[in-house]
Order: C-alpha cells, then sequence, then structure tokens
C-alpha cells in the first residue's frame, strides 16, 4: 500500500530520530565546548577556596603547611586531613599545585613537576602583577614575557576568570599541543601564592570526534530503529486492514461479516461501532427494500385490480364446476338409493369428500394468489441463506422422495445469502420440487442447482427432473391459473393449475424473474434472487 500507515509510522519515526540527531548535533557544537569549560572552572574554584580554608586554619595555628603535613605522616599511616586533600586533588581531578610562600620558597608541590611549575608562578607574579591604591590586584602583561628564553614556549594565555586574588586562564603548548587551565594568585591571607594546573582535553576536537561518533551511532539507531517500527507496527495495521475489508464488503450490502477484535483501544472501540452500524444498515435496508417494494407494486394495483376480479371469477367459475358436479351427482345418487351397500356408500361420501378438499385446496390458493396479485400479502425482505433453505426443504421432504423413489442431488453453491421473503421462496422452493416428485419418469434424478449470476448480482435457483418435456406451445402459459399441461395427470395427483400461478405471482412480488426449459432428458424450472453481499 502506498501511503501505508505503517509506512507513516516508519517515516514519523525516522523524521523524529533524525531531528533528534541533529539537534543534538547542533548543541553539541555550540554549547559542549563552553559547558566543559565552566566545570572545569568550577573545579579549580572549589580546590580554591578548599585549599585557602586550609592555609587559614594553619596560619590560625601559628603552623606551616609543611610542619603539618609531616606531623600527619608521622601520626598513622593513613593520610589524614592536609594529605587526603592534596591527594584528592591530585588524583581525582588531575590538579598539579604548587604553593610558595612570600620568600619565593616552595613549601608544597604535589608534582615531579613542582619546581617548573614554581618557576612558571614566579614568571606569572613578576610579569603580570600590580597593586592598585584602592587595595584590589589588576594582571596585565608587562612587555612580552612570552619572549623569555627561560620560559617554555606557548601561546598567550586566555583570562576566563578573575578576581582581587586568583585568575583562572586557558593555556596551550604550542610544541606539544596541549591545553591546561590554571589558577594561580595569591590566597587570602596575602602571603601564599599558588599555582594550579589541571590539563584539559582540546574540546573542539572533542566535539567534533563526539560528532562523528553521534553520527555514525544514530545511523546504525535510525536503521534499526525504522526496521524494528515497521515490523511492530503490523500489530497496529493488522486490525485497521481488517475494518477496511469489513467496510468494504460493507459498501457491496453484505453484512455477513463482523469485527471480533478484543481490543479496548481506539481501534476496539471502532470495531464494534462497525458492527453495530453494520447491524442498523442492514436492518434499515430492509425495511428499505420492504418499503421500496411496496411503493413499486402501489403503482400498478388499481389498473390491475379490476381485471384481476373478472380474472379470478371466471377462472374461479370454471374450475369449481367439475368438482360441484361431482359433488351434486353423487349425493342425488346417494339421496335416490342407488348406493344401498355400505362399500358403495363408502365410495360414494370418499368422492364427495375427496372433491370437496380439493375445492378447499383450490380456494385457499385461489385467496393466497389473489392476496398476491392485489398486494394484501406484503413481502417482508429479509438476509437469510438461500442454500440452508433448501436443506431445510429436504430434510422435511425425505419421507415423499423415499416413497416416490427419487435421487435427489444439491449442486452448485454451499452458502448462498440473498435478500428476500424466506417464507414466500420456501414457498416457491417446495413448490417446484413437488412438481417435480409428481412428473418423475426414467431414472428419477432431482437436480437442485445454486450459481452466482455475477452481472446481474443475483443468485439462480433451479430444480431440474426426468421426464417428459412441456409442449413448447404450451411453455408461455403453463404460468397462467388454472392451465394444466396434462389434464388427467394434474387431477390424478390432485393438482389445480394454481401453483405455478402463485410462484409466478411471489417472484414478481420480488422483482425477479422464472422461466422453464426443456432439456435433454427432463425439464429445468428456476427462479433468480438478490445476491447479498460478494461472497455466497
Amino acid at each position: 500500500m502506498k501511503h501505508s500507515i505503517r509506512t507513516r509510522f516508519t517515516l514519523i519515526f525516522t523524521g523524529i530520530m533524525a531531528l533528534v540527531l541533529i539537534v543534538m548535533y547542533v548543541i553539541n557544537s555550540q554549547f559542549l565546548e563552553s559547558y566543559y569549560m565552566r566545570q572545569m572552572v568550577g573545579t579549580l574554584q572549589t580546590a580554591y577556596n578548599t585549599l585557602d580554608t586550609v592555609v587559614l586554619q594553619t596560619e590560625k595555628a601559628g603552623r606551616t603547611l609543611p610542619e603539618v603535613m609531616q606531623d600527619e605522616f608521622g601520626q598513622s599511616g593513613e593520610d589524614s586531613t592536609v594529605v587526603s586533600i592534596f591527594r584528592e586533588l591530585n588524583d581525582n581531578s588531575n590538579i598539579n599545585v604548587v604553593m610558595i610562600d612570600q620568600n619565593g620558597t616552595a613549601i608544597i608541590a604535589t608534582s615531579r613537576e613542582g619546581n617548573w611549575l614554581a618557576q612558571k608562578l614566579q614568571f606569572y607574579i613578576r610579569n603580570r602583577q600590580a597593586l592598585l591604591g584602592d587595595g584590589t590586584r589588576e594582571y596585565e602583561i608587562q612587555g612580552d614575557p612570552f619572549g623569555d628564553s627561560n620560559f617554555p614556549r606557548q601561546e598567550r594565555p586566555e583570562t576566563i576568570f578573575q578576581n582581587a586574588d586568583y585568575c583562572i586562564q586557558r593555556s596551550v603548548d604550542s610544541r606539544s599541543n596541549t591545553a591546561y587551565l590554571e589558577s594561580w594568585g595569591y590566597f587570602t591571607d596575602g602571603k601564599t601564592q599558588f599555582l594550579m594546573s589541571m590539563p584539559v582535553a582540546l574540546i573542539r576536537d572533542s566535539v567534533a570526534i563526539t560528532n562523528r561518533f553521534l553520527l555514525m551511532v544514530g545511523a546504525v539507531i535510525l536503521a534499526l530503529g525504522g526496521i524494528l517500527v515497521y515490523l511492530t507496527t503490523s500489530a497496529i495495521t493488522r486490525p485497521i486492514n481488517h475494518l477496511a475489508k469489513i467496510s468494504e464488503r460493507m459498501t457491496r450490502l453484505d453484512f455477513g461479516i463482523k469485527y471480533e477484535g478484543r481490543e479496548t483501544d481506539e481501534i476496539g472501540v471502532l470495531g464494534r461501532s462497525m458492527n453495530t452500524m453494520s447491524e442498523q444498515l442492514e436492518k434499515t435496508i430492509a425495511e428499505l427494500k420492504t418499503a421500496n417494494n411496496e411503493l413499486q407494486k402501489d403503482i400498478d394495483e388499481k389498473n390491475k385490480i379490476d381485471e384481476m376480479r373478472k380474472d379470478f371469477i371466471a377462472n374461479v367459475s370454471h374450475e369449481l364446476k367439475t368438482p360441484i358436479a361431482l359433488i351434486q351427482g353423487y349425493a342425488e345418487g346417494l339421496t335416490e338409493g342407488m348406493a344401498e351397500d355400505p362399500e358403495s356408500r363408502s365410495y360414494y361420501c370418499n368422492v364427495i369428500a375427496d372433491e370437496a378438499q380439493k375445492m378447499n385446496k383450490m380456494v385457499k390458493q385461489l385467496t393466497s394468489l389473489n392476496d398476491l396479485e392485489i398486494g394484501n400479502d406484503k413481502i417482508e425482505f429479509a438476509y437469510f441463506d438461500v442454500a440452508e433453505l433448501v436443506g431445510s426443504i429436504l430434510e422435511t421432504q425425505k419421507l415423499v422422495i423415499r416413497d416416490k423413489e427419487a435421487k435427489v442431488t444439491v449442486t452448485g453453491l454451499s452458502s448462498a445469502p440473498v435478500w428476500a421473503d424466506e417464507f414466500k421462496i420456501e414457498e416457491v422452493i417446495t413448490n417446484y420440487f413437488n412438481n417435480a416428485l409428481n412428473h418423475l419418469e426414467g431414472e428419477r434424478n432431482i437436480v437442485i442447482h445454486l450459481e452466482r449470476l455475477e452481472e446481474q448480482k443475483r443468485i439462480r435457483i433451479s430444480v431440474y427432473n426426468d421426464g417428459e418435456p412441456i409442449p413448447q406451445e404450451d411453455i408461455p402459459r403453463i404460468w397462467d391459473k388454472f392451465f394444466k399441461v396434462d389434464k388427467a395427470r394434474t387431477r390424478a395427483y390432485g393438482g389445480s393449475g394454481i401453483g405455478l400461478s402463485i410462484v409466478k405471482a411471489i417472484v414478481d412480488s420480488h422483482g425477479q424473474e422464472c422461466g422453464v426449459q426443456n432439456e435433454e432428458k427432463g425439464v429445468t424450472f428456476w427462479f433468480t434472487l438478490d445476491a447479498a453481499g460478494q461472497e455466497a
């Protein structure tokens, strides 16, 4: 899918991560150096305050730092207060310290470079110190001290911090390309000079290295993260794709599929809402089809009623003549004593009862047909599987099928959802099936076939039986009321010639088609219904 949610999630994640990497790159380039320098300056300021406290306490006690340190070494094998301070500065912060008294004598040196640091401190003091009349100190360069042949060659120091007692500066040794942060000046006793030196990385190079590493790691994270997001988002897109398929089926008015996910998030809520909507749409469409069907029938109803009434009266009168005449004749025979023995009387009475039953059946069929034709019998559309209906009808006809020695086969679709009046379609199929049973010959095969007519979006149901074909000239008339192709055979099984008329009326009331065609060894009756959905 060109613009799938998985792709968009992956692109969004990749874009956010790329933006984060860019922001980190810019922040590193612009602010890491200054942040690093502030941290180092803060370390030197803390070291100054710590040592200044030690100097003041020692002076207050009337002793010197070397004396205090000598005593501490003599008392225990472990470092005590003053010694531990210097060791911590050297070990933890990599700060080398040199302290000089007012006579220029080094009293403390914490590294092998103590003499060199002492010379450097005296050089700084000699060339940059000047006392002001207000008691503050200002540092200024007199001449060019870095041209002195006794002093190591280095770039001009960059002052970072200064106050009345000391300053912090950054210097770089040109030969080794090594940078140092140096804090030098006086402690607050006004006598003890100091220099604290700590090597610092060339932060610009460090930033460049950090940024290159960041970009390499970031590229790997982007690739792996993008793949991971693409794979994991399938858990999100899978139910969404399922919902899309449901909605696609719903656009074809197929409401047989439901969302079955159990998610409690927004997707789950959407799925359950679609199920509710599907049920409501199914109900509404059924109501609309019913209403539309009723409206369509009302258009022609007034024009048909008079003609149908005339035909009804004429046909009923014609069909009732024979049974009425038989009943009348046998009744008169009984009255005149023509059947004196019990067997004859029983025969006469059975004929009268049989003809009365046929008349009653015919009247009921005519009433049902009349209701269909004038629109009194409403069609109630519903969604059901006509294949299941066929199976149910065959199950109820098992005894009749056995008595007729019929071989019944159902072929074609195993599932065929349709929109129709299930009760009336059952009557149509039953009528076709009974006709097939009553006209069986030869191998006595009955085949019920269900198929989809793709272009018309309909389901076609056909019933074939082995038997004599219908004369071609009679095919257009078989749907007429009271028409019988073989009157003797029809009367033998109690047919009235109304069944196919009822079939035609039911199929017409659904807006569908029905028909009949002669086959090589038999006859096929068929009708169509609206298919529900794509699959059947």
